[in-house]
């Protein structure tokens, strides 16, 4: 049957209305939100300091700007020249503006096991470099601090937009090289310690506390047993949710008594080629609040993943981009078998790891 013309106009002109209608009662209704996302090991081995750093995150960069803010794990410390890569990394100081200034990065988690590679001198100055960048560009950074009163500003730190308030929480199993001096410290895993941290959140008023524990096996796909105690007593502390670093690779998603818990993120830029690591995973946390509401309210965790193209693969630098925008896009490549390897990881890593992008 033929729709007469008039009756097709009257019906579009009535569609636009009610959509107009329903656009404006959502924007009247739009509840506050505060969107956090997570990166996993930012890293800077020898090799990648013989390429231009400014070009690394540039195909996700837009979208670590979108969220409200967006933690990393810098994964190496400012120690000064002279510059080098594993085992102990110091990477120039404008890398870290980088990451602040064009990609989005405003939360440096500090506390890794590379963290004291060039000693407490590398950390003193790497946590003065990142007070400088948090004077002129408004960075914050948690994980280690410079003396007692910093301490108490940094375990936890505080996200504030829209009227939510999120405490982070960021500790280390421990580091590679131990410290020389009492100060400046790494906020380590010790359990009176990290549930102090989240009992203070709690009674500071945080809406939300969030734990990211640099922890577990290195280049399993799968938690292990000492990572599942620590997020069941973490989130019977009252942890909303948790996300992981450490391990190279994206590993498990569960849920704990209802709160998520990603166990690691992976890499998302490095120069290691090793089975799975160089597939990493972008996860955004939305937290709600209802008008008229007291409570908020936190939604299921968003993935991306990514992947590190070393130099001579898909261009001449490295360069991370998202899987699924590239996924169709085999011809781009100046290798493709790496476009291969790409899919077969990104296939694996999903199964293994139960996370649906």
């Amino acid at each position: 049957m033929t729709i007469p013309r008039t009756y097709f106009i009257t019906f579009l002109m009535l569609f636009c209305a009610l959509q107009s209608s329903a656009q404006a009662d959502k924007l009247r209704n739009t509840p506050d939100t505060l969107s956090i996302s997570f990166i996993g090991d930012v890293m800077m081995h020898s090799r990648q300091l013989q390429y231009n750093h400014n070009q690394f995150l540039q195909d996700i960069a837009e979208d670590l700007k979108k969220s409200d803010f967006c933690a990393a794990n810098m994964e190496f410390s400012l120690g000064g020249p002279p510059y080098s890569g594993y085992p102990a990394f110091s990477t120039p100081d404008s890398f870290a503006r980088y990451l602040a200034e064009d990609c989005g990065i405003d939360v440096f988690l500090t506390a890794n096991n590379h963290i004291l590679d060039r000693g407490s001198a590398g950390l003193k100055r790497t946590l003065e470099v990142y007070n400088r960048l948090a004077d002129s560009l408004g960075i914050k950074h948690t994980g280690a601090a410079y003396d007692a009163e910093d301490l108490k500003q940094r375990y936890p730190i505080y996200l504030f937009k829209r009227g939510i308030n999120v405490a982070l929480i960021n500790f280390t199993y421990g580091t590679n090289l131990g410290a020389s001096t009492l100060w400046p410290k790494v906020f380590y895993a010790r359990e009176e310690e990290v549930l102090a941290a989240v009992r203070e959140a709690r009674d500071r008023g945080a809406d939300f506390v969030i734990a990211l524990p640099h922890w577990g096996t290195e280049y399993s796909l799968v938690h292990d047993d000492n990572q599942r105690r620590w997020a069941e007593m973490l989130i019977d502390a009252g942890v909303d949710a948790i996300i992981g670093a450490h391990p190279h690779v994206v590993q498990d998603y569960e849920l704990i008594k209802g709160k998520p818990v990603i166990y690691s993120l992976g890499n998302v830029v490095s120069n290691m080629s090793a089975r799975n690591t160089r597939i990493g995973l972008m996860v955004t946390l939305t937290m709600v609040r209802e008008q008229g509401s007291k409570t908020a309210t936190m939604l299921a965790p968003e993935f991306s993943f990514t992947w590190c193209c070393l130099p001579g693969m898909l261009s001449d630098n490295y360069q991370t981009i998202k899987v699924k925008e590239w996924a169709s896009h085999r011809s781009a490549w100046l290798t493709p078998s790496d476009y291969d390897n790409m899919i077969a990881t990104y296939d694996r890593v999903k199964a293994a790891s139960g996370i649906k992008d």
